[in-house]
């Protein structure tokens, strides 16, 4: 008879050290269990010859797990948490005491140090804690940023959005104007945009105020977005025959920020999300904005369109906005099991050493669900590993306003080791 042997940790078998039929004969299984080994390991046995106890043949396996903490007694196996001397011995990571000095993070034990997924699940908690309740600090000004990049599909919408909601959920009052066409951005945002709704399209082809086209987002506090509708598709053709064509939007910001510092209260800052093109949309973008966020996908077509919108970022700051500039750069749909985006992160590093965030976002498929649901990854899954790139994305955006001796100290409270 050929037989496995396992561990049985359901709670509602009393038996801790089962044994299954895998051929042959039923016979008898033991109940004893070997003693706590020093570590994990798998046990398997072949034999043609006849076992010595009772008929016992064939295949054996095993598997023990010392980090379960376990012992064993007449009865089988009991759990048994494993005093510190007796933990080292056998190679577990035991839990630190907590003491009152001791921030939460650092008391978060790797029980599991064995794989790769369990270092990645602790190394996630120890980052969410750290981050939970953070309050970033708030610019001297408004910071008007334009995220930006004319190849599409590398996350300009998501990045903006997400990046927007970890501001607002920081306590942080911002504002996004979606002046894509297609309006994703306020699909993520859960904000009306049909063609009959007010849009940044009447702002700049009509000169409707600002104020007049805003909408709150209902899921997030501090969080308002002025829509785009499918009216913008043809606002291009229809700016090139007025006065001022690419000034039109920062002129209505520059109102609209007036008027938020003589009423509610001063914004901290303004996304603005831009079409996948260098068009008048997206000129009318850089002259509104002081900063420029390039999202670059970890993939090599993302880095050949780069330098094109470099050059035209340059061309609006030499003509039309002296104070523009390209001061943050978030690597997107980074996917560290391939060389290729360990590559493109490293060339993009090494050409941008002070622009590019430490924080890269991963691939993820709750990102990618969360507009379907009219909601932004922050809001959807909080506690996804999306979630959290885009709110530690945040902090570093936030924290670009300090100047050194804050950010060291910001680092210290937070346990920031990066």
């Amino acid at each position: 008879m050929n037989r496995v042997e396992r561990y049985d940790n359901s709670p509602a078998n009393d038996r801790q050290y089962a044994s299954a039929e895998v051929g042959g004969s039923p016979a008898g299984a033991q109940e004893q269990a070997p003693s706590n080994p020093p570590s994990a390991e798998v046990r398997m046995s072949a034999s043609n010859e006849p076992s010595t106890s009772d008929s016992e043949s064939g295949y054996s396996m095993s598997v023990t797990r010392p980090w379960l903490g376990v012992e064993t007694t007449p009865t089988g196996l009991r759990p048994t948490a494993p005093r510190p001397a007796e933990a080292r011995e056998a190679g577990a990571t035991a839990a630190p005491a907590t003491t009152d000095s001791q921030p939460l993070v650092e008391s978060i034990s790797l029980l599991d140090d064995s794989t790769p997924l369990a270092l990645e699940v602790a190394e996630d908690t120890r980052r969410r804690i750290a981050l939970a309740g953070r309050r970033f600090p708030r610019p001297k000004q408004t910071r008007v940023i334009t995220v930006s990049n004319q190849k599409g599909g590398v996350g300009k919408t998501t990045t903006t959005v997400n990046l927007a909601a970890a501001l607002a959920q920081a306590g942080l009052r911002v504002l996004v104007l979606d002046i894509d066409p297609q309006g994703n951005a306020s699909t993520a945002l859960g904000i009306d945009h049909h063609a009959e709704v007010p849009s940044v399209y009447d702002v700049l082809v009509d000169g409707m105020p600002i104020k007049d086209v805003v909408q709150k987002c209902p899921d997030v506090d501090n969080l308002w977005c002025a829509p785009a509708t499918i009216d913008l598709a043809g606002a291009e053709i229809e700016l090139v025959s007025l006065v001022a064509r690419e000034s039109r939007l920062q002129k209505a910001v520059a109102v609209y920020l007036e008027e938020q510092e003589a009423g509610p209260g001063r914004l901290d800052y303004i996304l603005i999300d831009c079409p996948p093109s260098l068009g008048l949309l997206t000129v009318n973008a850089f002259v509104a904005a002081q900063e420029v966020l390039i999202p670059i996908q970890c993939e090599y077509y993302a880095l050949e369109g780069l330098s094109q919108l470099l050059r035209n970022v340059d061309l609006i700051k030499g003509h039309l906005n002296p104070q523009l500039h390209v001061s943050t750069i978030l690597l997107t749909m980074y996917d560290g099991r391939t060389r290729l985006s360990s590559q493109v992160a490293d060339e993009v590093r090494a050409h941008f050493t002070t622009e590019v965030l430490k924080t890269t976002v991963p691939r993820s498929v709750r990102i990618s669900e969360a507009p379907s649901h009219g909601q932004t990854v922050m809001t959807y899954d909080p506690a996804s590993s999306g979630a959290l790139s885009y709110l530690e994305a945040a902090r570093e955006l936030a924290e670009q306003v300090l100047d050194e001796s804050e950010r060291e100290q910001q680092g210290e409270n937070t346990g920031d080791r990066s």
